[in-house]
């Protein structure tokens, strides 16, 4: 940025700025908080779940991949869907589908009951992310890379203070407590309804305008087909990681340290709190240097760190969860954000492509490191796991679509 000509270069952002609806994007961010709030309760109450139900680590395992694959499986579709219809109200019924779950997790008595919670829960993901997705997008007023980060900050909120609130909850007053946290789900309902509102009216808005050209990819289609292919891949070494430390990380700190489990559960919030800072940089940053290189540092940067967390003592341990959460969590708003670029006018099919990737990737690694850890031990786990940041060595091929930064 040239210094010596501050009031030209501050223009245009002060601008776009004023076309931020501020409003809607905290709506929608403290939306995801909620959401994500309650879908963290999941993996939080596990040690609950196990010595109640005398699960082993598989049975762990598939109940994460059922709330994953629920979610994975449908937001695709729900995003192709409602890329050619929106619906402004959808939101409010997906945050439906996350109530009854939480409610059936409450009172449920049997491993099925639990799988069925699970999946209505995941149900509900699989319609708030596209199209809350969507909604950010539309409130950006052009930030996109900023837009994201505040969408996503309220959603790595929720899944850090799910695990505190399991802890002095949950824990205390075991698994029926789950159901005062209902009170979470009807606010987000009564939100999103208002948000639901101004989506409608925006539609409206945008119906009556002239209609202009199609934006098209400035790649071929096999270009963008290996660029889309770079980018899941990535997302999988992400998510594949990050589902060993959120399913596993309380099982991990107490098999090694002998912590307790309101102790090891801090430990997460502490973790999950690195992820959700990590998020909000990862947007703003991808605005300004570019979205590329977000995803290149972000990606394979932690494998330093990733490599040394199995052999750190619980001090190390805590720093080093830290800070491969908010080197990690920093890339996703920067792929979203890259990818929707590659394919314009399809954001909810790419926000439910890669959002549903994202579940499903954490459902599929946190069944199979369940697998890994009753063969082995939990430590295995996070030895093997170390290794997945290398591939973010494929983001060097990722085309610069970006135009320069002034």
């Amino acid at each position: 940025m040239d210094t010596k000509s501050p009031a030209i270069s501050a223009a245009p952002i002060r601008t776009t700025a004023e076309r931020v609806a501020v409003p809607i994007l905290a709506a929608i961010s403290v939306s995801h908080l909620l959401n994500d709030l309650i879908q963290s309760l999941l993996p939080a109450i596990y040690p609950i779940l196990k010595e109640s139900f005398h699960l082993d680590f598989g049975q762990i395992g598939l109940l994460t991949l059922t709330f994953q694959v629920t979610a994975s499986l449908l937001q695709p579709l729900v995003g192709t869907f409602t890329d050619r219809r929106p619906q402004p109200f959808s939101l409010v019924i997906g945050m439906g589908f996350t109530l009854i779950g939480l409610l059936t997790l409450s009172q449920a008595h049997s491993y099925p009951l639990l799988l069925l919670g699970a999946a209505l829960v995941g149900m509900g993901s699989s319609v708030f992310h596209p199209e809350s997705s969507r909604v950010a997008r539309m409130a950006s007023g052009g930030r996109y890379g900023l837009a994201q980060s505040v969408f996503q900050v309220g959603g790595n909120a929720g899944t850090a203070l799910g695990p505190l609130l399991a802890a002095f909850i949950v824990v205390p007053f075991g698994q029926g407590s789950i159901a005062w946290f209902s009170g979470f789900a009807l606010l987000a309902m009564a939100i999103l309804f208002t948000v639901g509102r101004w989506y409608q009216a925006k539609l409206t808005e945008m119906r009556a305008k002239p209609r202009t050209a199609e934006v098209r990819s400035p790649l071929s289609r096999n270009r963008v087909i290996v660029s889309i292919t770079i980018l899941m891949l990535l997302v999988f070494s992400k998510n594949f990681y990050m589902a060993g430390l959120t399913s596993y990380f309380t099982f991990y700190l107490m098999a090694k340290f002998q912590l307790s489990e309101q102790s090891a559960l801090v430990y997460l919030f502490i973790f999950l709190g690195a992820v959700a800072a990590g998020t909000v940089l990862g947007g703003p940053v991808g605005d300004r240097i570019g979205r590329r290189y977000v995803i290149w540092i972000s990606i394979l940067g932690v494998l330093p760190f990733t490599l040394l967390l199995p052999y750190a003592n619980l001090f190390w341990t805590a720093v080093l969860s830290v800070i491969i959460g908010v080197v990690l969590a920093s890339a996703f708003s920067a792929i979203l954000v890259y990818a929707t670029e590659l394919v314009p006018g399809r954001v909810g099919m790419i926000a439910g492509l890669f959002f549903g990737l994202s579940f499903g990737m954490g459902g599929l690694g946190a069944a199979a490191l369940g697998q890994l850890a009753d063969m082995t031990s939990i430590e295995t786990v996070y030895k093997v796991c170390s290794f997945l940041p290398a591939i973010g060595l494929l983001a060097y091929f990722l085309p610069k679509i970006e135009k320069p930064r002034a």
